[in-house]
């Protein structure tokens, strides 16, 4: 249900870091890991599914939208992930 926003006293902006902003230039991530970072938590904290579903919704079109900055590299084996780094410049 729309709340009204005269119901709040801090309206924010809506921005989003740049991706060299959030991770190591040296090290490859797996989605889930991304997700954490870019949220400022540690890449292995534990997450309820709910909140890690939550975050790969707004992970993952910030990834798209910065597709150029990424490099990609297949799976180590077929029941992990595959793992994201930043380009190289």
């Amino acid at each position: 249900m729309p709340v009204p926003k005269s119901e709040f006293e801090d309206l924010r902006s809506l921005s989003f870091r740049d991706p060299e902003e959030v991770l190591d230039p040296d090290e490859m991530y797996s989605v889930y890991e991304i997700a954490r970072l870019f949220q400022g938590l540690e890449p292995g904290q534990q997450l309820d599914p709910e909140t890690e579903a939550i975050l790969l919704d707004w992970t993952i079109p910030w990834m798209v939208n910065n597709a150029e900055s990424f490099v990609f590299a297949e799976p180590q084996s077929e029941d992990e992930p595959g793992l994201y780094g930043l380009a190289e410049e």
